[in-house]
């Protein structure tokens, strides 16, 4: 065996065996019980990252884990491959989306496999094969059929480069999260899943996932944002019309003294007058370029213009001003907001900004708060005041009456309200599943008939950029028969979000090749839910929503019988690098750095902040190139070993190197031992040093299941095995006890297996196995083994350390008092000195005091 280690031919080794033995293909034939690991799969970009690697080996680790547990793993891997950056990539490079996408998944495939992750590539698609969205297409038409899909005039978030509408989660800053251009809104006519008929359920169910982050839960239910209040109408001041609000708190109805609408609000263009028309157009044309979430933000100045109107309070008859302003929004409630400036802070700060009154109308006990002394809002329960027959009512009391009172008027009605709005999935793109809808001047929207299925997305199609989808341009894919009445029909152009075929992947991995129909509902049945899922926060209100909802309309349509995708999730960090920047020449690789100057103009570089890596920053580092130099273990255990899973990794060279030379010296620990531990047993009666290692090595084993079993402390996991070697290193009795190493030894390579499995897959043959590691289980903690014989006791002097003995456990305290008395070194701190006591503490330390 040689005696260094060449990870090249090491991994390259392992890996073709893998496939040629197709060693982690799951089948249902097994008597075991089932584990299903799942990281969110890529979008095939062409190009792997370090974000992949980290992500990707998370999963791995608790893939291999499980299997060494004895479960049957289904561990599959497919690709995202729908959407607008392959369409962008083609037209820029003059291709097809197909050809581009297909290409890239093949470089990716072979990239991913470098890693040595542990796959059941026989279940791999594309969600662009028609094998997989032809089922979509399946799924959209009984939705259509039950009325879960729908298609509706609506104003949507518009790009106008990327030609298609985005969801409110996929605009970021006022910017397309794709493109990061100008968001604008458009009126269009869209598809739309009624998820919101799931909103009380979805949200039920975020109280039944204790496996899922806390964060990502409270995320989702913000998002959903049920809220129990009243629907009041105001009269607008001589006009035949109406605002309705939504409110949580009609116990402050007497204290509305302004009201504020949404710029998007659809009466503003019949309520603005003559003479405020350009100011308002010109506020609105500013609000647009807003970000939605920063309009909500409680950072953001609020801003707003008169429009000319006034509604009439329905309780005091009170004229009030109606305001535009950006942080009301159509999405939650009405898009239309009663302003209590004195009980609300975005109000109160509106008001002041406007010299708008601010009436007082709830009052602490004990307290008289006036108008002009406040300096903010008071939201705190209390008492009603100036609210005519009301006053005097805690204010709890007063929202069940108040909201009763307006009811018998006709002027209001208790509601929930929800700021949950229904999906809208059509994208007028091409690279994406065609919408199976057939429009007739006749007949209206006809489904495509289930026999007609799929409707299969065109190939032959000339792709610029310009002019939207070109389905529409299409003939022979747009010009079809009416199903119903066989005249000339138009096929829908538009497509699905690329969030519809992700949301369902997961369930289609069970069975893949099933071809009579969505899923084999005894075979998903068995595999789902996903017991463990991995990915980022990022997808906490598209992806893993979208998926939550799309798994109960399977179930509803009898697919399946879960009701949740994911048992558990783990959210993994991100990978960070320091950026580097010139004030000329702007983000700079490492390369173009020498001596902290830019090699374009020689001025000294900016270090910034430690970001996400990211290409536009190049502050990237390519996986392939690491893998080249270091081996894939390497990356892995890097990966895994720099921060725990959940925060983000700092990338860190050095660590890179640390991580490639412990590799090393696990190589060489078997290496140099492999000759004299050929003996296997362990004898009944180990003592002394031997003992010391057998502990250390069971020490280890627990510690290590414990991190990695369901908590994912890798890093500490990871810590405790380079301790363990550090132990056989200094181990001193090899020759006398070699089957306490090779135990030791062995150990150490089932528990990095998960982690590193190539190095380990290789040790463990030279150690001498027939069958892999995996098949040899995970390695169990001997109890027996951590129980000491002998222990070691700090010795003090008057309260400071001078020296250490080693006693048996079973030693009584004259003994240890004699023991700590006769060790040299403390006989120099008490010579010619009177012992006035000795302090024995139990397991931890002797504390001798003179005098």
């Amino acid at each position: 065996m040689e005696n260094y280690y060449n990870p090249k031919d090491v991994e390259s080794k392992w890996q073709q065996a893998w496939e040629e033995e197709q060693s982690f293909c799951a089948s249902m034939d097994s008597d075991k019980e089932k584990y299903y690991l799942l990281e969110m799969f890529p979008y095939p970009s062409g190009r792997i990252h370090m974000g992949h690697v980290r992500n990707y080996a998370i999963g791995d680790v608790v893939a291999r884990f499980k299997r060494m547990q004895g479960f049957n793993v289904l561990h599959p891997m497919g690709w995202d491959a729908f959407g607008m950056p392959a369409e962008n990539a083609a037209i820029e490079h003059k291709t097809h989306p197909a050809k581009w996408t297909y290409e890239n998944i093949d470089s990716m495939r072979q990239q991913l496999k470098r890693i040595g992750l542990s796959y059941d590539w026989k279940r791999e698609f594309a969600t662009c094969d028609v094998d997989y969205y032809r089922w979509e297409q399946l799924v959209f038409l009984k939705m259509f059929e039950k009325g879960l899909a729908y298609k509706k005039g609506s104003s949507v978030n518009w790009c106008d480069d990327c030609q298609t509408v985005l969801a409110n989660e996929q605009v970021e800053d006022g910017c397309c999260w794709r493109c990061h251009n100008q968001v604008q809104p458009k009126e269009l006519d869209q598809w739309f899943f009624k998820i919101t008929n799931y909103a009380d359920e979805l949200l039920e169910w975020t109280d039944k996932l204790p496996g899922w982050p806390e964060r990502v839960l409270s995320m989702q239910r913000n998002w959903i944002g049920k809220s129990y209040g009243c629907e009041i109408e105001f009269s607008v001041a001589e006009r035949d019309e109406k605002v309705k609000v939504f409110t949580t708190r009609p116990d402050t109805l007497f204290g509305a003294t302004f009201m504020s609408l949404a710029p998007e609000h659809p009466l503003v263009q019949s309520l603005v007058t003559v003479e405020q028309e350009e100011e308002v157009n010109q506020f609105i044309a500013a609000v647009e370029r807003q970000d939605k979430a920063d309009r909500t933000s409680g950072d953001l100045e609020k801003i707003g213009i008169f429009t000319g109107s006034y509604c009439i309070n329905p309780l005091n008859g009170e004229k009030i001003p109606i305001f535009l302003a950006n942080f009301v929004l159509m999405d939650y409630g009405t898009g239309a907001v009663m302003a209590v400036p004195a009980h609300d802070q975005r109000d109160f700060e509106f008001a002041k900004k406007y010299q708008l009154p601010i009436r007082v109308v709830i009052q602490p006990e004990g307290k008289d708060l006036v108008a002009e002394q406040l300096t903010e809002a008071f939201s705190d329960p209390g008492f009603l005041t100036n609210s005519s027959q009301f006053n005097g009512v805690d204010n709890d009391s007063a929202k069940e009456q108040i909201a009763a009172f307006l009811d018998e008027r006709g002027e209001g009605r208790k509601t929930i309200n929800y700021r949950l709005r229904d999906w809208g999935v059509s994208r007028q793109r091409y690279w994406g599943t065609p919408i199976p809808i057939i429009y007739c001047d006749h007949c209206g929207a006809v489904p495509v008939p289930e026999e007609d299925l799929p409707v299969v997305l065109p190939t032959d199609v000339e792709l610029t950029g310009e002019g939207g989808s070109p389905l529409a341009r299409h003939a022979d894919f747009l010009q079809v028969t009416c199903p119903k009445c066989t005249k000339p029909a138009k096929r829908e152009t538009d497509t699905f979000d690329t969030f519809v075929e992700s949301s369902w992947y997961f369930a289609r991995y069970t069975c893949p090749e099933y071809t009579k129909g969505p899923l084999d509902k005894r075979v998903a049945n068995h595999w789902l839910p996903v017991d463990q899922y991995i990915g980022g926060i990022e997808h906490a209100v598209m992806h893993l929503l979208y998926a939550r909802f799309y798994t109960k309309i399977l179930r509803d349509l009898g697919l399946l019988d879960v009701d949740e995708p994911f048992t558990n999730l783990l959210t993994q960090g991100m990978v960070c690098k320091e950026t580097q920047r010139c004030l000329e020449h702007g983000w700079l690789y490492p390369e173009e750095v020498v001596d902290g100057k830019c090699t374009f103009c020689h001025q000294p570089v900016e270090l910034g902040r430690t970001e996400k890596m990211s290409k536009s920053k190049k502050n990237v580092v390519d996986p392939n190139q690491l893998i080249d130099q270091y081996g894939a273990d390497t990356a892995r255990l890097f990966s895994l070993f720099a921060a725990p899973p959940e925060k983000d990794l700092e990338w860190n060279e050095q660590g890179v190197e640390g991580c490639y030379r412990f590799l090393n010296r696990v190589w060489r620990a078997v290496a140099d031992n492999l000759e004299l531990i050929t003996e296997i047993s362990i004898p009944d009666n180990v003592a002394g040093e031997a003992a010391e290692l057998r502990r250390k090595t069971h020490q280890t084993i627990k510690k290590v299941s414990d991190d990695v079993d369901g908590r994912f402390h890798f890093n500490t996991a990871i810590a405790a095995v380079m301790e363990l070697v550090n132990s056989i290193y200094a181990f001193k009795a090899r020759k006398e006890n070699p089957g306490v190493l090779r135990e030791a030894l062995e150990a150490v390579v089932c528990l990095l297996n998960p982690f590193v499995p190539h190095i380990c897959e290789e040790l463990w043959q030279l150690l001498g196995h027939q069958q892999g590691v995996e098949a040899s289980g995970w390695p169990v903690c001997d109890k027996t083994a951590l129980v000491a014989e002998e222990i070691t006791l700090v010795v003090q002097v008057n309260g400071k350390v001078r020296s250490k003995i080693t006693v048996a456990v079973a030693a009584d305290k004259p003994s240890i008092e004699a023991d700590a008395l006769a060790e040299p070194n403390v006989q120099r701190f008490i010579n010619g000195k009177q012992v006035r006591k000795i302090i024995v503490v139990p397991g931890r330390l002797i504390n001798i005091v003179v005098a």
